[in-house]
């Protein structure tokens, strides 16, 4: 990574926040980049699973310096928190992923009375990332990757119902309008960190073996068995996301989605300016920013 003398900086000085950090994908990630020397800051719900997760990536990697910091990004006061606490502990931030995710196969509210697949999808990573924008901007050459998912191809978002209030809930549907949320945050947040030296791109995992629909409808389970032998695994779920966090290929690059290491296009509906540009004022009316990027 670059630093602003032009000179390189050291692999082992880069810090990385991953949220979602302690399964499936986001553990992964966090493992392959422990191995490329990083400091790891591993954002997680369990603090047993936290402790869980640094003691395997410090076996596999015994040099590697990991952190915790534990958060339900699903409340906006947690994710105030988390971003407070790193802050604490570090003036700059080089390379933030925005993994966590889920979809709920009934209809939650959060403590804020926000939908909760809504919220954590997409509210959580929209709030940390602007929390944390200065740390950004002080590594100079930072990059934001925010994990996408092809299942936004064909959503639009339904500005006048993001609470899911008024029509019949359909987890599928409803993950699908956050993952395109997620690509309209990447291109928008992309544009206004325009010549800052922060990249920002989103990711594609492909359809990755993970405990995604654990605790959902049991039909959901058993499709995901079913489907299981399709599927890649966490490793290579991660390797996208790892790619954009360290490649020097995609140093200069911002505003992209990929699959497979590579840039592909997505929706027409994730291209749509105005879309992005509303849905970044609502959400930040939601979350209470009154200074954003």
């Amino acid at each position: 990574m670059t630093a602003a003398d032009g000179t390189m900086r050291d692999e082992r000085e880069r810090i990385v926040l991953i949220t979602g950090a302690t399964s499936g994908i986001g553990r992964a990630t966090a493992s392959a980049l422990a191995r490329q020397g990083a400091t790891l800051v591993l954002a997680g719900r369990d603090e047993a699973r936290a402790r869980a997760t640094v003691d395997e990536i410090t076996r596999g990697s015994p040099h590697a310096r990991v952190e915790y910091l534990l958060a339900d990004l699903t409340a906006r006061d947690q994710v105030r928190r988390l971003a407070g606490e790193f802050l604490e502990r570090h003036a700059r931030l080089d390379v933030l992923v925005n993994n966590a995710g889920a979809m709920f196969w009934r209809r939650h509210i959060t403590v804020d009375g926000e939908e909760m697949t809504f919220a954590l999808n997409h509210l959580a990573p929209f709030l940390l990332t602007n929390l944390l924008l200065d740390a950004l901007r002080a590594s100079a050459s930072a990059r934001v990757v925010n994990l996408a998912s092809a299942a936004h191809q064909g959503a639009t978002i339904p500005f006048d119902d993001l609470r899911q209030e008024h029509v019949r809930y359909r987890p599928l549907g409803v993950y699908s309008q956050t993952k395109l949320a997620n690509l309209l945050f990447t291109y928008e947040l992309a544009r206004r960190l325009e010549g800052t030296g922060v990249t920002v791109n989103a990711a594609h995992p492909g359809f990755v073996a993970s405990n995604f629909a654990q605790g959902h409808n049991p039909w959901m389970r058993a499709a995901m068995v079913v489907s299981r032998p399709f599927s890649v695994s966490t490793e290579k779920g991660a390797r996208t996301s790892v790619y954009l966090a360290t490649s020097p290929e995609v140093a200069e690059t911002t505003g992209k989605y990929f699959a497979n290491c590579r840039p592909i296009p997505s929706s027409p509906a994730s291209y749509d300016r105005d879309a992005a540009r509303r849905l970044w004022e609502v959400s930040a009316r939601i979350v209470g920013l009154t200074d954003s990027a």
